[in-house]
């Protein structure tokens, strides 16, 4: 098992800075997803050869190596023009994560929920190109259901995935989109099995709770889906039941704490992610990818991060966390 982090919080810093604070948190893996100066949202990437180097050097300097490399384009895009551009960046993208020297990939499906046969026909004609070309350059791919996606239920990606019908291509359940997928994480994850290869881990609260007022967006009716990137504990998952499952179906994978949502504690929280998840997620050949912090480290970095969030005013340090 692969536990990483995906530093999205600091996609700001500067190269050295991003991967340095990620060596600090205590993690060896990363999952090396958007950034305007790399491979920026729904553009092509900008990561020239120099800027591979420099990636490359930074990793060897700190000790990390890349779980999985992150982009999103619209290659499920109703708009044909739009499809055939995301599979231009698609391309780049392959060439950049062969260059980095990792053999995993992981997205999303990037169509439109208002038009879900359009969006699933492009998705079959894009994949036309591009899942030989995984194929050939030997690059598995997790997809994941997204909150305003053409497919957001869990049962439903889990279907569509083995579609696909190759052994190349697998299954991301993402924590945070649990409410949004159906809200039955056992059944999913049951339905998903060998199929799941890759997790997202944050908290996120129930949208669909306190009669769908468990947070409001105006005006009423409108069809934003909302949902978080929460330390565990921020939230209403059962993650007693979530580590469970794992162990009842024996996931491998690669873990990934997906914190995005406190780019002011990202240190504390994700030392804290990193002690929580090699204590919590089930024990496989070769152990955590790294000696955890010092015992006492995580509670402080705890501490430090509820504090900084209890003063930020908004009420949500309030709530009990119990990883």
């Amino acid at each position: 098992m692969k536990i990483a982090i995906d530093p999205f919080e600091i996609r700001h810093d500067t190269p050295e800075d991003y991967f340095r604070r990620v060596a600090e948190s205590g993690f060896k893996y990363v999952e090396f997803s958007q950034r305007d100066d790399f491979w920026p949202y729904y553009t092509h990437p900008t990561a020239n050869n120099e800027q591979v180097r420099r990636v490359k050097r930074l990793l060897r300097q700190h000790g990390l190596e890349l779980a999985s490399c992150l982009p999103l384009y619209r290659w499920s895009s109703p708009d044909e023009d739009e499809r055939q551009a995301a599979v231009r960046y698609w391309s780049r993208a392959i060439d950049i994560t062969v260059e980095l020297g990792c053999a995993q990939m992981n997205s999303e499906f990037s169509g439109r929920p208002e038009a879900p046969e359009r969006s699933e026909a492009q998705f079959w004609k894009s994949m036309e190109v591009i899942l030989p070309r995984l194929e050939k350059e030997g690059i598995s791919l997790n997809l994941e259901p997204h909150p305003d996606d053409f497919i957001e239920d869990g049962i439903r990606a889990v279907d569509f995935i083995r579609a696909i019908n190759s052994p190349n291509v697998g299954f991301l359940y993402c924590v945070s989109h649990t409410f949004h997928m159906g809200g039955d994480m056992a059944r999913i994850i049951r339905h998903a099995g060998p199929d799941l290869r890759h997790l997202h881990i944050s908290d996120s609260y129930d949208h669909r709770a306190s009669g769908g007022g468990r947070y409001i967006s105006n005006p009423p009716g409108n069809p934003a889906r909302i949902h978080q990137h929460n330390p565990i504990g921020l939230g209403e998952v059962d993650w007693d039941q979530f580590f469970a499952l794992l162990d009842e179906v024996g996931f491998d994978g690669i873990a990934t704490s997906t914190i995005f949502s406190w780019a002011e504690t990202f240190d504390q929280d994700s030392a804290s992610m990193f002690e929580t998840l090699t204590s919590r997620l089930p024990s496989r050949p070769g152990g955590p990818a790294r000696t955890p912090p010092p015992e006492d480290a995580a509670p402080k970095a705890e501490a430090e991060a509820q504090a900084g969030r209890s003063a930020s005013g908004d009420g949500l340090g309030r709530r009990p966390r119990q990883p």
